[in-house]
């Protein structure tokens, strides 16, 4: 269990006197998908999650349209969203970048080198 730990959780501090803080890659994924979803023109993450069916089954599987590799507390993201009908593609992953890199090297600390969306989907809602 402590190897699984070891494996999929990054210092992201050391202090001889209070001890070592680590950071799960799940987590760092959790934060890129919230910030992804922040912004207006991303209907869900992962393809398939909109907010309704997230409140029913939980935050952990919004983590799953987002894969984070952490290597020398330098961050690779990759995200799979699905946008809304009508908004402008390149302008709105360019923020879904700009949010998510923000996003993470301020809560985290460790520096953001790519954030690589995959269109997974697009969202048609009928106005009535």
């Amino acid at each position: 269990m402590e190897q699984d730990l070891a494996r999929n959780a990054y210092v992201i501090q050391e202090d001889a006197k209070f001890g070592t803080v680590k950071i799960a890659d799940d987590v760092v994924a959790m934060i890129a998908a919230l910030a992804a979803t922040e912004v207006e023109g991303v209907a869900a993450m992962g393809g398939n999650m909109t907010s309704e069916i997230l409140k029913r089954v939980g935050m952990k599987s919004l983590a799953k349209g987002a894969k984070v590799e952490v290597l020398s507390k330098k961050v690779k993201v990759e995200l799979a969203i699905t946008m809304e009908y009508g908004f402008n593609i390149p302008a709105t992953c360019q923020q879904v970048q700009n949010k998510v890199k923000s996003a993470i090297e301020n809560m985290t600390g460790l520096e953001v080198t790519d954030v690589n969306i995959r269109i997974a989907g697009i969202n048609v809602t009928k106005e009535k």
